[in-house]
């Protein structure tokens, strides 16, 4: 007997309905709606919700690059000029300004807490406002300073790497929750149906320090349909796996095979209405597609030795930073809606010193590079640049300290963070800390107590960013909703503001 034909005549009751309930129309109107540019909002509770949720807000960026520093990178080696601590060298840290605030597992049981003033110089640059002080180790991104709006005051209630960092990509320290990229391709839909959404680019460290590892649920689905995941692209070889066609197979006979695959898992969607066939279908397709896009995609021979001069030495190289910002620039212009960056090297408990100027080289030409060449092609204005990491570190030295080297634990309650393009406010600086880098404070240098449930001028929050930029992109955080398990997700969960003082 068919098996096709034995399921049908075994199929229970709840099944006979759950079938009937769903199928080819939910496919068909699921498709449309992507096509259209309403994207995955097919799953929302009904279409004046999904409207609701893309239109009451004017977007002002298109896409996002968002640039991840893995590790948490040190805000006072790189950020936050703070010359009082020259004077406080060795010096335990204060119990007023350390507040009780709870500490890693890693250093509790010091038995102080000394102050490491960080070693590098400062130099300050014209942002077109007041001025901002960036080290060193970043002269290339000191150039560009009049384009990002620089945050002081990001904080997070996570101290470990995996809940950080899971908490920033998907609202959630809990993982299983989808990523913020594939909240933005269920809610916008892609710009090209031929590369994904969602692209997820790895960087080569050169100090061969990698530390923290990166997951891939951070560029995960989660509760989504399965076609909203981040696709991920590969440093050596083919960027995609199994892309070439094997030897004897021509597109022709590819074509006819995937649609004779389809058929099939049509017929399947039909009779069973399982979503998870029509992502199935999706991705086949995707893939088709992307044999001939990705290839002219990561061929960068076409692109001339101003551009290679703009990224640096390193931009030539497959897999480095430099060369997946341009690479960055490329997708942007090819309609890749979220592209995400993971640089990871910051981990540094010790040899800091030792360790920070050969990661800010990796990173520092090609962030400079990627707001000129956005800027100079006219992207810069509707795409959102950010960057960021999971948390900063302390003021306080983690282990041996010396006149020359030392290391930082990690520190949620206050670190910086930037953003660039996309509707907000160019040469700004958000928020400020204390005169050790340790407590966001008000401008009377108050020490603000940020709170969770309500949002605290000045302070920002995990969620706080998150609603910001899905807000840049026209999508209200509260409504754009997933209904599982009984109740309905978001990416900022219950809590979340836009911070509307960093945006024009």
């Amino acid at each position: 007997m068919d098996p096709l034909r034995e399921s049908e005549l075994l199929m229970t009751r709840r099944q006979l309905f759950g079938r009937t309930a769903c199928g080819v129309g939910t496919a068909a109107l699921s498709r449309l709606l992507a096509v259209s540019g309403l994207g995955g909002l097919a799953g929302l509770s009904s279409a004046s919700e999904s409207q609701a949720a893309i239109s009451s807000i004017a977007p002002k960026a298109k896409r996002v690059i968002f640039l991840f520093m893995s590790g948490g990178p040190s805000q006072l080696d790189l950020w936050e000029y703070k010359p009082k601590l020259r004077d406080l060298y060795n010096a335990d840290l204060p119990d007023e300004v350390r507040r009780g605030q709870r500490v890693t597992t890693m250093t509790r049981d010091q038995q102080r807490f000394p102050v490491a003033p960080s070693i590098f110089k400062f130099n300050q640059h014209d942002n077109g406002n007041e001025g901002v002080w960036v080290r060193e180790l970043l002269p290339h991104t000191a150039e560009v300073v009049k384009e990002p709006c620089i945050v002081k005051s990001m904080w997070t209630e996570a101290i470990n790497h995996d809940p950080a960092t899971t908490y920033l990509q998907t609202g959630s320290q809990i993982p299983g929750r989808p990523s913020l990229g594939a909240w933005l391709s269920y809610g916008l839909g892609s710009m090209n149906e031929n590369l994904p959404t969602f692209v997820v680019l790895h960087s080569k460290v050169t100090s061969g320090k990698p530390n923290q590892a990166v997951y891939p649920r951070l560029w995960g689905s989660g509760f989504l349909p399965s076609h909203h995941q981040g696709t991920a692209f590969r440093q050596q070889g083919d960027p995609v796996l199994f892309l070439r066609d094997p030897e004897g197979l021509d597109r022709k006979t590819r074509r006819t095979m995937l649609d004779s695959v389809a058929a099939l898992n049509q017929d399947a969607l039909t009779q069973f209405g399982d979503p998870e066939i029509a992502a199935r279908i999706k991705q086949y397709e995707l893939a088709y597609q992307l044999q001939a896009s990705v290839p002219d995609l990561m061929d960068l021979s076409k692109e001339p030795n101003e551009t290679f001069e703009l990224y640096g030495p390193a931009s030539r190289e497959p897999g480095t930073f430099a060369s997946n910002c341009l690479l960055a620039r490329r997708m942007a212009q090819r309609g890749v809606r979220f592209i995400q960056i993971f640089q990871r090297g910051w981990d540094m408990h010790s040899d800091l010193a030792v360790d920070i100027p050969t990661q800010a080289k990796d990173v520092d030409q090609g962030c400079a590079a990627l707001i000129k060449d956005l800027k100079r092609t006219g992207m810069l204005e509707d795409t959102l640049v950010v960057w960021a990491g999971e948390f900063g570190r302390t003021v306080y030295c983690q282990g041996p300290l010396s006149q020359t080297n030392y290391g930082r634990d990690h520190h949620p309650r206050a670190y910086t963070i930037w953003m660039a393009g996309g509707g907000v406010k160019p040469g700004m600086i958000y928020g400020q800390t204390d005169d050790f880098g340790y407590n966001i404070v008000d401008s009377s240098g108050a020490i603000i107590d940020p709170s969770l449930d309500s949002f605290t001028p000045g302070a920002v929050h995990v969620h706080d960013l998150n609603a910001t930029i899905l807000h840049q992109l026209g999508i209200d955080h509260t409504k754009l909703t997933y209904k599982y398990q009984g109740r309905e997700f978001r990416l900022t969960d219950v809590h979340g503001h836009v911070v509307k003082d960093l945006l024009k």
